[in-house]
Parts: structure tokens; C-alpha cells; sequence
């Protein structure tokens, strides 16, 4: 039911939400220089911390030469794209060291890696 909140989109219109909201206050701080104004953008920014935090943690705690060796090794170039999309899930899900760590035999890991397959190959990822 709330599949959109793990995609790219929703993450970039959160975003563009907090800096709508953080650039009112900051035109309305100026205009009328109340200390409200003050706390709604600390209040703005700190929420936008505690949304953003746990997506850029995981997706941007992979170093490329992480990745280059993570990468799934597709046979042809119908499965390329399914694969790309898998292997992205994949470094949004699990810090590097949560994945080295993680039970691949487990039922949540195989739960998401067979959750994974069935978004990547709805028509709507391409």
C-alpha cells in the first residue's frame, strides 16, 4: 500500500517539500523578523534530517569500489536492466556493512530479495 515511499520520487519531492516550506519561513522571517518564524525553519530542517537520514545513509554508504564488486552479473542483455534495478534496491536497502552481514539464507533477506524481483519486473520500473 505505500510502495511509492521507497522510490527515488518520493525521496525528491520530500526534498523539494522541505525547501518550499524552509524558503517561506526564511521570506517570512525577514519580512517580519518574528523569532516563530526562527523555529518553524529549526523545526523544518530537523524533521528533514530524521526523514532524509536513513535513505542517503544506506544508498550513499557504498563506495563505488563496493559496488563494482557487488554488482549481480547478468547473462544477457534482457536480464541487464532487471538486474540494474535489483542491485539498486539493493544499496538503498543495506549499508555495506549490514549486507556483508546479513543471513542470505534468512526469510526476511530471501522476503526482500523476492519483493525486489516482483517491482523490478513491473513494466512500470522501466
Amino acid at each position: 500500500m505505500f510502495d511509492f515511499m521507497d522510490s527515488d520520487w518520493f525521496t525528491i519531492g520530500l526534498e523539494i517539500v522541505f525547501l518550499l516550506l524552509i524558503s517561506y519561513d526564511v521570506k517570512r522571517y525577514r519580512e517580519t523578523k518574528k523569532g516563530e518564524f526562527l523555529v518553524n525553519i529549526v523545526i523544518t530542517i530537523g524533521f528533514a534530517i530524521w526523514t532524509l537520514y536513513p535513505y542517503y545513509n544506506s544508498y550513499f554508504g557504498w563506495e563505488d569500489s563496493q559496488k563494482e564488486k557487488m554488482l549481480s552479473v547478468c547473462e544477457n542483455d534482457a536480464n541487464k536492466t532487471v538486474c540494474i534495478c535489483i542491485d539498486e534496491k539493493v544499496f538503498k536497502e543495506y549499508t555495506h556493512q549490514d549486507y556483508m552481514a546479513v543471513d542470505k539464507n534468512s526469510s526476511e533477506y530471501l522476503e526482500f530479495m523476492k519483493e525486489a524481483k516482483e517491482d523490478c519486473m513491473d513494466d512500470g520500473w522501466f
